[in-house]
């Protein structure tokens, strides 16, 4: 840093204060230290830095999700991304798929790192294993499902009451035999939106028809197998698809055997161009831009010292109608 200085023509302070952003150096100071950096190859140690702050903190934070290639993980990771951004705060992210060894090791990782708090999508089962780090003073938030037990602020989608009412749409177009196409049912979030299936079922009088309901799909591919098996003898009538990707493929499957305008299809969670497929796909779409601006703004509160009970924040969803899912019956 002395180096710099001498080279830029400033105060050693003068540097300091450029290399940790602050906003009240004039322009001219901070375009001459940077450039005298640039010359000299320096870099700040940031890790040394970090040590030096009041409280340690080191301006990053970690965010675990599901897979960041899925729509909803990616709009969840953009929206705190550009909440910690404003905020000169760091996001490191990683995929679980599903693996509670791989969560349990990330989060062990993130951690070592000196990470200010935790954003995760839960993939375990038991999370008592982060009760001595939140003893240690490290922030916790969970996202799209629920923690057991429930040990941080959680942040939800109205997975079953959105279920059920996009299969009630569904029922509307008198349509009876309905089919279930879902992801595992270990997910928390796949059970419940199975559960509010069974829920507007019942409600209309009916039960699921096992022959009609495929569980355990995890991929678009999946998804389309699955589908196309199912249609290939007596379609339903109507389908309600349990996640995003599920949705894709049995869309697949739809055009592939030309019954796109004759069996009605729900999905939850929205997909790409659904708005421009013949019909358009009717969605129940989440919100994942605020789930992750709600987990984020939690997560900084409990960084700033808010010590208030653990609470479960839920995130309504909302039906896009775009004409799968009103296809009518043939009189």
């Amino acid at each position: 840093m002395r180096d710099v200085a001498a080279l830029a023509g400033v105060g050693i302070k003068t540097v300091s204060r450029v290399v940790n952003g602050v906003s009240t150096v004039a322009p001219e100071l901070v375009e001459r230290v940077r450039s005298a950096a640039d010359k000299l190859g320096y870099r700040p140690n940031l890790t040394a830095a970090n040590l030096r702050r009041s409280g340690g903190r080191t301006n990053t934070i970690g965010l675990l999700l599901e897979d960041i290639g899925n729509p909803f993980s990616s709009a969840v990771f953009r929206a705190v991304e550009d909440y910690a951004r404003d905020r000169s705060v760091l996001v490191l992210a990683a995929s679980l798929d599903e693996n509670p060894q791989r969560e349990r090791e990330l989060t062990r990782k993130l951690i070592d790192r000196r990470v200010d708090g935790l954003i995760i999508m839960p993939a375990a089962q038991d999370y008592r294993y982060v009760l001595s780090e939140q003893q240690a003073g490290m922030s916790f938030v969970f996202v799209d499902r629920l923690p057991t037990p429930l040990l941080a602020d959680a942040i939800v989608s109205d997975n079953r009451g959105g279920a059920r009412t996009a299969v009630e749409h569904l029922l509307r177009t008198r349509r009876r035999r309905v089919a279930y196409f879902g992801d595992d049912m270990a997910i928390p979030t796949a059970a419940e939106r199975f559960a509010g299936f069974t829920d507007a079922l019942a409600a209309a009088g009916l039960v699921p028809d096992d022959r009609m309901v495929r569980h355990g799909l995890r991929t678009a591919e999946q998804a389309r197998r699955a589908a196309n098996d199912l249609l290939a003898g007596d379609p339903p009538e109507a389908i309600f698809t349990s996640q995003n990707l599920v949705t894709v493929g049995v869309v697949e499957a739809l055009h592939e055997r030309d019954l796109q305008h004759d069996v009605a299809i729900v999905g939850f969670d929205d997909i790409p161009f659904a708005a421009v497929l013949q019909p358009g796909i009717t969605v129940m779409a989440q919100d994942p831009a605020a789930v992750g601006r709600k987990a984020v703004s939690r997560l900084f509160d409990r960084m700033n010292g808010d010590q208030s009970p653990p609470a479960v924040h839920t995130v309504l969803t909302r039906l896009i109608v775009r004409g799968s899912g009103e296809l009518r019956l043939p009189e």
